[in-house]
């Protein structure tokens, strides 16, 4: 039996029984509640114009806030989450709050457009900076970290330097009069929060979020052609791009055993619901090489939303997770029904978005290994290659790894993305290393190797030729960032190094 959308919005619990199982968030905003504050961009995600800000109750009992895209959100997946947008920053007697303020102070609108999504990522981060509404103790970002929370939003007349200061400037000023009281906010949601499978259903569409993985199943196993829901942030643009009609959606963002994160002696375990942004966070505090990937996987909007498992069921050549993840040795866990098997990363991809699942089956999740034992000795590097830096999509993506033993290479694993239909291993490559020495001859032998691994297709973003030729740049790179004498700092090699003071061109 169909039951309302239920959500906390503008101080009240919203409920809806009449939306569309695919209506965005945005519209709802724009179209049902008259929230105009948020606007319409893109529609995909990228431009952060609707960017708001949902807050989840967590397992402590507190709330978390997170920036997202409301461009791409289905509505169904508010129920049992609050929703906030820049009306709701408005204090009482009409002034602004102070992350508003600082805007204004700081000259960081220009036509205004944009400004609203500017606003709540801001807010966002004034949150989750433990503000404390006045305490003493507060911590406050760095430009880089500011930086980082703003790579969702984009404005095409102000600049970005006011909009940063302003987001300094925020913590500057006085606490607003009427903070979010995040235990009532808690306590709020707590009676959203629904014990069951979710059901929803609109015009023959039915929309269901489980509660635990064994229900999980039984719906797949029920209507294996139900199309899993994670992030949206894929799906979305099927709905916004390309007016698809999706069928049934079964919504994985409510079960909390998907949500496991946790690192052991061996493993670093990661559920399929786990957001790209915790995820990463967690993988890179033993393999710090993955930062600068993880700042460019996307944007912290889409991180915030998107899923490390839908990243890997989803099976896109392109993928930003999977080479780093192939080359780490990581394994998946897929189930179907009771069954649960687990394999290497690597071995779910048979063809171009075809993967290794039967169609009841699901990605459970993901296991890491730790960097321990011999593993202390790994060399590991990834390298994006792509037209902008920020917010977007690979050319070539690779990683490399071996394990250092003395001089020479030990179990060594390489991975592309972009250079093939499928995320895949470069095997010849793989075969010219292993148990060989680390010279610059070895690593220019099995850059030559490389041509027999990849055909690379010539596409909008490169040609065979560039992908190739660049795919053996980043082997060679690989090899003076990890050589044994002398190993050139990332510094040394990165366009985007900035020299020091006084240092010659």
């Amino acid at each position: 039996m169909t039951e309302p959308i239920r959500f906390y919005h503008r101080s009240a619990i919203r409920e809806i029984q009449h939306a569309p199982v695919t209506r965005t968030v945005l519209q709802y905003l724009r179209e049902d509640a008259h929230c105009t504050g948020t606007k319409e961009g893109c529609a995909e995600g990228d431009c952060g114009a609707c960017t708001v800000v949902i807050g989840e109750r967590n397992a402590a009992g507190g709330v978390d806030f997170k920036a997202v895209n409301a461009c791409i959100q289905f509505v169904p997946t508010l129920d049992g989450r609050a929703l906030f947008t820049v009306e709701d920053l408005r204090q009482p007697d009409g002034s602004l709050h102070p992350v508003q303020q600082a805007m204004v102070d700081c000259h960081g609108s220009q036509c205004g457009f944009c400004t609203p999504g500017f606003i709540m990522s801001m807010w966002a981060l004034y949150e989750k900076h433990g503000h404390e509404h006045g305490c003493a103790n507060r911590t406050v970002p760095s430009r880089e970290a500011i930086g980082n929370a703003l790579t969702g939003n984009l404005c095409r007349c102000t600049g970005y330097r006011p909009i940063v200061d302003a987001a300094e400037r925020m913590f500057e000023a006085p606490a607003p009069q009427a903070p979010v009281d995040v235990k009532a906010l808690a306590d709020t949601l707590a009676t959203l929060e629904r014990r069951d499978t979710f059901e929803y259903e609109h015009a023959g569409q039915r929309f269901a979020a489980p509660r635990t993985v064994a229900a999980l199943a039984r719906i797949k196993a029920e209507e294996p052609a139900a199309r899993l829901l994670a992030g949206s942030t894929d799906i979305g643009l099927w709905v916004t791009k390309q007016m698809r009609e999706l069928g049934n959606l079964v919504y994985v963002g409510q079960i909390a055993e998907l949500q496991k994160l946790d690192t052991n002696d061996d493993w670093i375990e990661i559920g399929a619901g786990v957001s790209v942004e915790k995820a990463y966070a967690e993988i890179s505090k033993q393999y710090p090489e993955l930062t600068e990937m993880w700042q460019r996987f996307a944007s912290l909007p889409i991180r915030n939303a998107g899923t490390l498992g839908g990243n890997i069921a989803n099976g896109s050549p392109i993928g930003d997770s999977m080479p780093g993840l192939i080359a780490l040795g990581a394994r998946v866990i897929v189930r179907g029904g009771d069954v649960e098997r687990e394999m290497p990363l690597e071995d779910l991809y048979l063809a171009y978005q075809k993967t290794d699942m039967a169609e009841h089956e699901f990605v459970v999740g993901l296991k890491v290994p730790t960097r321990r034992g011999a593993r202390v000795n790994l060399r590991f590097r990834t390298y994006k290659l792509s037209k902008r830096f920020d917010s977007d999509i690979s050319a070539v993506c690779a990683a490399f790894s071996f394990i250092a033993d003395g001089g020479a290479i030990r179990e060594p694993r390489i991975a592309f993305g972009g250079m093939a239909a499928t995320p895949k291993r470069a095997r010849h490559a793989e075969a010219v290393l292993r148990d060989a020495d680390w010279h610059e001859a070895t690593a220019q032998a099995a850059m030559l190797a490389l041509g027999n691994d990849y055909a690379p297709l010539t596409d909008m973003r490169a040609s065979s030729d560039y992908r190739l030729e660049a795919a053996k740049n980043t082997l060679y790179r690989f090899w003076l960032e990890t050589r044994a004498q002398q190993p050139l700092p990332k510094s040394a090699l990165d366009v985007r190094a900035v020299a020091p003071a006084g240092a010659s061109a």
